[in-house]
């Protein structure tokens, strides 16, 4: 049976000619429709009558959604360029397309490109560039350049609803790998209410996250563009602000947040995203098309991260739903191991010794004990959220900030000098 092939290479003074030469049955493709624009390419793929879609990098309105929501009906994409237009090339390899040929290719080419990509057969022989070769930060002014690394690695804090202390954990670990030499992109992806731009004094009315997804939606993003949209807030460091207000949570869709975590591995050693509580994966359902989803950004990052953290607060609400969370979070992202944090460890809300009776609860009910406590230290972070500061700047002896250290120590692989390993929770595992 021929391929069934959606064609959108409107305007192309070769698409007449190219379409009659596939359509010849000894090439085994059908063009079963000729769309105008990519809405009407879309509304085709829904129709589950097409395989497979060869688009041109010229098409309006193409974006990283567009072939998402393509690759989502099961219609493979394969792209067409003027002949020795790389950079129409690139763009349309950041969009998603795999598979992209010059437009004077022969057809039979074409026919077997549609044929692999429908059978998930990558791409021979272009030089795509590996999105994770590392690019190294701009350094500070009198700071020697930073000699290019390896791919990144990118850290989910995530927990559940309430006020574990995702953001505490966040900036901490981001800013404490910076001081020990990582350059770190700390991201700020809570699409209920991000709050990293505050807890850092900085302006939150900056492109930041949100700019950095509408880039990378238009095939635009690229490591100096990412790096421009962050602040920097001292050497090594970088933020990446989200967006100001909650209701803008649509302008974060999963594929383009993919695209960020992908670029910012090439841009720093240590990429530390601070993620929302909910993982719901159900808003589709009650559209009878593609919608967006809110919680899909979140979902996107714990399935993209190296390592994602479960920060949990020590008390008996929290482990409820901390232990509620990772059950929902099992189920929706069945391949996801987060690591658990306790946070906000004090004596008081449980009997005894907390450390030893919070690892006993969460082992019993969640299968996992925790590997790291961190103390509560109300004074020291008060401080830190009063001055927009680090709580290395404000309270540089504090048992939190020396336990924090010794996390983004671990975490980076890199040693915490003996001065900075004195705490009586000095990062202890339980078990």
């Amino acid at each position: 049976m021929a391929l069934q092939v959606f064609t959108a290479v409107t305007g192309a003074g070769w698409e007449s000619a190219l379409v009659g030469a596939l359509d010849r049955d000894d090439h085994g493709v059908t063009v079963v429709r000729r769309c105008v624009d990519v809405s009407d390419l879309l509304a085709a793929a829904a129709t589950g009558t097409g395989q497979a879609a060869l688009l041109s990098a010229e098409l309006r309105r193409l974006d990283g959604d567009a072939v998402a929501r393509l690759h989502a009906a099961g219609v493979a994409v394969v792209g067409l360029v003027e002949p020795g237009d790389e950079t129409a090339a690139q763009r349309l390899r950041r969009l998603g397309v795999v598979q992209v040929l010059p437009a004077d290719a022969d057809p039979e080419v074409i026919a077997r490109a549609l044929r692999d990509a429908v059978s998930g057969v990558p791409a021979a022989g272009h030089d795509v560039a590996d999105p994770r070769a590392a690019l190294p930060l701009p350094s500070a002014p009198g700071e020697p350049e930073r000699p290019p690394g390896g791919p990144g690695r990118v850290v989910a804090v995530w927990g559940a609803t309430g006020a574990p202390g995702r953001t505490t954990v966040a900036v901490g670990l981001a800013d404490e790998a910076a001081r020990l030499g990582t350059s770190a992109l700390l991201v700020d992806a809570d699409v209920y209410g991000g709050v990293v731009a505050q807890v850092l004094g900085l302006l939150d009315e900056s492109p930041g996250l949100a700019g950095a997804a509408r880039q990378a939606g238009a095939g635009a993003l690229d490591g100096p563009s990412l790096v421009a949209l962050a602040w920097a807030v001292r050497p090594q460091l970088r933020v990446l602000p989200g967006p100001a207000r909650a209701d803008r949570w649509p302008e974060l869709r999963p594929g383009a947040v993919r695209t960020v975590l992908e670029e910012a591995r090439r841009v720093a050693e240590l990429t530390v995203v601070d993620c929302a509580f909910s993982v719901e994966d159900d808003e589709e359902l009650s559209f009878d098309t593609a919608a967006p989803r809110r919680n899909g950004a979140t979902l996107a990052v714990l399935e993209h991260a190296d390592t994602v953290l479960c920060v949990s607060g020590a008390d008996p609400v929290g482990l409820q739903r901390c232990v509620r969370a990772l059950d929902q979070l099992r189920d929706v992202l069945p391949g996801v191991e987060p690591e658990l944090v306790v946070n906000q460890v004090r004596r008081g809300p449980v009997p005894g010794d907390p450390r030893q009776e919070v690892g006993d609860a969460l082992e019993r009910f969640t299968g996992r004990r925790p590997r790291w406590f961190l103390p509560a230290d109300r004074r020291a972070t008060d401080a830190a959220l009063a001055a927009g500061r680090t709580l290395a700047e404000v309270a540089p002896g504090s048992a939190l900030r020396t336990d924090l250290r010794a996390l983004a120590a671990e975490l980076t692989g890199t040693g915490v000098p003996a001065a900075g390993r004195r705490s009586t929770w000095r990062n202890r595992r339980a078990g």
